[in-house]
């Protein structure tokens, strides 16, 4: 019999869980004393996530103190039955909710102290854009020291973090943060007093989830690699891509256990999701009781027309019958096989199907594993499968095999008020995907044991990961490439991670948690295993995944479906056992391109450039025009104002232009805004190619990719490849950009950084085209006019006011020009201090050597040609 509530006194409740780079382990401890005159029996019940692992459990009691160690489950069973256990197991009891509850009793006699300590880890799941932490605090009554700390630590930065008010009005406010660029501490310490459900209330209202939630900083596309304590973590979450078309058949069930609330929820949640489609998006609908309906025979378009009177079809649906899950799949796979067999299907699309039940299949085929086979061997492989299981009556296990053997994943909807909610959010996890067929590399024989790294999508809001062991070097530093398939476009990304640097980082914080690599890789590793064990098709097969996922669960400590939790005392003699269920509903886990140096062809040729004349960059953009047949180099400058666009390659013939937009140096104040005129940088330069659309805008911020509606971006934060039609854009970290177009024309963008806190100079992009490029006869511009060399002769050199600049006269195109003999900065090979480059000087913006006067190659846009040659 449990002891009267009157007769504990709860001393203190505490929660604190570190979060390093979105591995968490949590630690809750609680301290009760017998206030009773008899012996009786203490609980301690804490709900964790279903996701997470306990790693440990200690007990003290009086004195006794009680230390855990996972073992193989036979081998814990066997050593706790051997000996008589103080009080009675604990245990690890499924529970109804997204949580576990863990559960012990000890029976103590009065005065007694008990200290209670459970720690379990698990892996942040990004969803949404977010990363959440939930708590389950139920300490059961009024604690005078109740304290929760959540402490995160995110070694590249913290975007955004707040605590949800899911504890209700009662707490509002009363949860701490602070943070910093890569930490952040949330505290809840109410007093005993604000515990209370009311002012002289004995109970508390403490009962419920508290919820921090928080994403990340991400300065590239190429992911996150972290290395620490022998281990690396690579974290995949690209965002500002473009999201690519699906092809979607929803197959519905409308048996009789459907009636009622789960229909009309169901209903209310395909409304939404039916609104979502696009006219990029194709879809039907399949319902099925103990017969088989098509909305539609045939994929239709996402249109307004369409999804009005899919809407209508739902809205209809009366359940009723039994349920033929089996010829329901079937005939949805068939539907999408047909579409991609008549060319309806975008070959980079992607294909899904989303399954809603709620029981287990009664009419046609219903022996499940027949129904497994079944799905698989018609699925291609560009197809998926997605389970939604309304309800408990629904056989979960076989929707969670089907749909993980199928490139999908499951989830079970909770038969509550807000049911059409979870489909919602459940869709919305899985309705934008933004690539296909994503491969993550490492170099040969600098790591071993790699988790999964390929998957099949990735969807906006999510995150890929993948783990491994670094193997001893002489490189500093881990290189991953990571190739991928977007809309119309192939990616090949690069980053690197210096092997040290995390290490003495994470030794300089209080509470990180040092060994989040090392657990990491076991727990997605375990989980991985876990998965491929209830797939495994043969018992010998079984065999061996369950003697390595025995072998990983021991060495680092997690309680899982095979393993146990034996907590003794310290002597041996009295025994606890922490056990996991039975079955097991852990969910899964969440072409190396030659990046050499980039070819440059041996001649480059016109080249606008802000030089560097000293330690900083200085003003109005420098063109060196490169001659080869006369063997001379030509400079000028464009005096321009910032803001304008000036055209520096229009050719209408090959489909091509390039234009660039300035941007002044910051202005000090109005007084010396009227006195000096404003420096002029380039700040954008754009590359268009008519015949495909596509555009490619390089500023000094990002890489922004655009064709039609679509756009990606891409920050300067990492080495990457894109391939889009005939258009391929390479970028360098931090230093160029090379835009080639069908293979004939390319542009060089330098990226050159001044000091932030500069009070004049900005950030600026320097230009080089090569001579070779294959322009059309049509090519114009300020820079394409010169793909026709003009003759030029100098002649008359004499003595200039100034004894280094010599002055000649040059004729070219019909003028005579006075011109200077001088250097510029070319700063291609050296970015930082450049080379000098020997040239005659023009004055007045190019006067005279350019057709025309240069405001005639101001154009409106970043995409436009120009209007006629000047």
């Amino acid at each position: 019999q449990s002891m009267s509530w009157k007769e504990q006194v709860f001393l203190s409740y505490k929660v604190e869980s570190r979060i390093t780079s979105r591995f968490c382990h949590t630690t809750v401890k609680s301290s009760v004393v017998n206030s009773g005159p008899n012996a009786q029996s203490i609980g301690f019940n804490v709900q964790i996530p279903k996701q997470a692992f306990i790693t440990n459990f200690t007990m003290n009691v009086n004195g006794i103190t009680f230390v855990g160690s996972v073992k193989e489950k036979t081998v814990a069973r066997n050593l706790y039955a051997q000996a008589r256990a103080r009080g009675k197991a604990a245990g690890l009891v499924r529970y109804r909710t997204d949580m576990e509850t863990f559960k012990t009793e000890v029976h103590v006699p009065p005065g007694s102290k008990i200290e209670f300590e459970l720690h379990y880890q698990e892996m942040m799941q990004r969803k949404l854009g977010f990363y959440e932490h939930s708590l389950y605090l139920q300490p059961g009554r009024l604690v005078p020291q109740f304290q929760v700390d959540v402490y995160i630590y995110e070694p590249s930065g913290i975007a955004s973090v707040e605590t949800l008010n899911t504890l209700g009005e009662h707490f509002s406010g009363m949860a701490k943060l602070t943070s910093s660029k890569d930490k952040a501490h949330v505290v809840f310490k109410p007093s005993l007093q604000q515990q209370r459900k009311c002012e002289n209330c004995t109970t508390s209202a403490i009962d419920g989830i508290f919820t921090v939630k928080y994403d990340v900083l991400r300065d590239s596309n190429a992911g996150e690699l972290h290395v620490s304590d022998g281990h690396f973590v690579h974290f995949f979450a690209p965002a500002n891509l473009s999201p690519l078309p699906k092809n979607i058949v929803f197959v519905i069930d409308v048996s009789g256990s459907m009636w009622g609330v789960k229909m009309k929820q169901t209903v209310e949640a395909m409304q939404t999701i039916l609104d979502d489609l696009t006219m990029d998006d194709y879809f039907s609908i399949v319902d099925f009781n103990h017969n088989v309906r098509c909305w539609s025979e045939e994929l239709v378009p996402g249109s307004t027309i369409q999804v009005a009177e899919a809407k209508k079809y739902i809205q209809n649906i009366k359940p009723n019958g039994g349920t033929n899950i089996n010829e329901a799949l079937m005939r949805a796979v068939q539907m999408l096989v047909k579409a991609s067999n008549q060319g309806m299907i975008d070959p980079r699309s992607v294909s899904m199907i989303m399954l809603v039940s709620d029981g287990d299949p009664t009419v046609g085929e219903i022996k499940l594993s027949a129904i497994q086979k079944n799905v698989k061997k018609v699925m291609r492989e560009e197809f998926s499968l997605f389970s939604l299981g309304i309800g408990f009556d629904v056989d979960y296990d076989f929707l969670e095999r089907i749909a993980m053997e199928n490139r999908g994943v499951a989830q079970r909807i909770y038969t509550s008020h807000d049911a059409s909610d979870q489909i919602r959010r459940f869709y919305s996890q899985v309705s934008s995907p933004l690539l296909r067929k994503i491969t993550v590399q490492f170099p040969e024989d600098s790591v071993s044991d790699v988790t999964q790294n390929h998957f099949d999508k990735y969807f906006s809001g999510s995150e890929l990961v993948v783990a491994g062991k670094v193997l001893p070097s002489e490189s500093t530093t881990l290189n991953s490439f990571t190739t991928a398939s977007a809309d119309r476009l192939d990616l090949s990304l690069q980053t690197e991670a210096d092997y040290l640097e995390l290490d003495a980082a994470l030794a300089q914080q209080q509470h990180a948690f040092t060994g989040f690599a090392r657990q990491m890789w076991a727990y997605i590793t375990v989980n991985q295993l876990l998965v491929e064990r209830s797939l495994a098709p043969t018992a010998g097969h079984k065999r061996k995944i369950t003697q390595r996922i025995l072998t990983l669960a021991v060495e680092h400590q997690f309680v899982t479906p095979l393993t146990a939790l034996l907590v003794e005392s310290e002597e041996g003699k009295e025994r606890l056992l922490a056990d996991s269920p039975n079955d097991p509903k852990q969910g899964c886990c969440a072409g190396v391109p030659d990046w050499g140096p980039s070819p440059e062809a041996p001649d480059w040729g016109p080249s606008p450039e802000a030089p560097d004349w000293g330690p900083s960059p200085e003003n109005d953009p420098h063109f060196i025009v490169h001659l080869p047949k006369n063997n001379m180099d030509i400079c000028f400058n464009i005096d321009s104002e910032p803001g304008h666009i000036l055209n520096l390659v229009s050719d209408p013939g090959a489909g091509v232009v390039v234009n660039g937009q300035l941007v002044g140096s910051k202005r000090v104040g109005v007084e010396e805004k009227e006195k000096e005129k404003v420096n002029t940088y380039f700040g954008t330069i754009s590359v268009f190619y008519q015949p495909d659309g596509i555009r490619v805008s390089v500023s000094t911020d990002r890489i922004d990719l655009t064709h039609g509606r679509n756009n990606h971006s891409f920050t300067w934060g990492a080495t990457a490849d894109i391939t889009q039609d005939r258009v391929k854009v390479s970028i360098v970290k931090d230093s160029k950009v090379m835009v080639t177009v069908d293979d004939k024309i390319t542009v060089m963008v330098l990226l050159h950084r001044v000091w932030k806190k500069h009070p004049t100079h900005v950030d600026f992009l320097g230009l080089y085209i090569p001579n070779n490029n294959q322009y059309s006869s049509q090519a114009h511009g300020l820079i394409g006019q010169f793909g026709q060399e003009p003759e030029v002769r100098v002649f008359n050199l004499h003595q200039g006011a100034d004894p280094l600049k010599k002055k000649a006269t040059m004729q070219v195109k019909g003028n005579k020009l006075v011109v200077t003999r001088g250097w510029q900065k070319d700063y291609r090979r050296d970015k930082k201090r450049g080379s000098d480059v020997f040239c005659w000087f023009i004055h007045n913006s190019g006067k005279g050597f350019i057709d025309g006067h240069y405001t005639n190659y101001i154009v409106p846009r970043l995409d436009s040609f120009l209007a006629l040659p000047p």
